[in-house]
């Protein structure tokens, strides 16, 4: 994709799928964007994300409970709310609705142009 291209957040939304559709849309050294739809997936029973960079997420459509192993509650982040996650700070999506389209900024040394975590 070049820097010319246009880009429709909300064209080809799979919202029958069983799992979270995650489809980047840029990387550089250092940066992964990514919009991820979700259609009421939550993270497994005491799994934990445990990244080493920072994520900076929106909730574009729909609303989630986001829980960070350091608080005792979920979250709950609704359309126009955006949260910074410091690298290595333990969290989970404990519910979403159907459907929730994420906008999910990856950033810091650790991300390669062309990886995934």
């Amino acid at each position: 994709m070049s820097a010319l291209d246009l880009t429709n957040l909300y064209a080809d939304l799979d919202l029958a799928a069983a799992e979270e559709v995650v489809t980047v849309l840029h990387t550089a050294p250092g940066l992964r964007v990514e919009r991820i739809v979700s259609t009421g997936q939550a993270s497994p029973p005491g799994f934990h994300y445990d990244q080493p960079h920072a994520e900076w997420v929106a909730v574009l459509v729909g609303s989630a409970d986001l829980r960070f192993a350091d608080e005792h509650a979920p979250r709950t982040v609704s359309a126009g709310d955006t949260v910074l996650i410091e690298p290595r700070r333990r969290h989970r999506v404990e519910r979403t609705d159907s459907p929730t389209i994420w906008l999910a900024i990856h950033f810091g040394p650790e991300i390669a142009a062309d990886v995934r975590d």
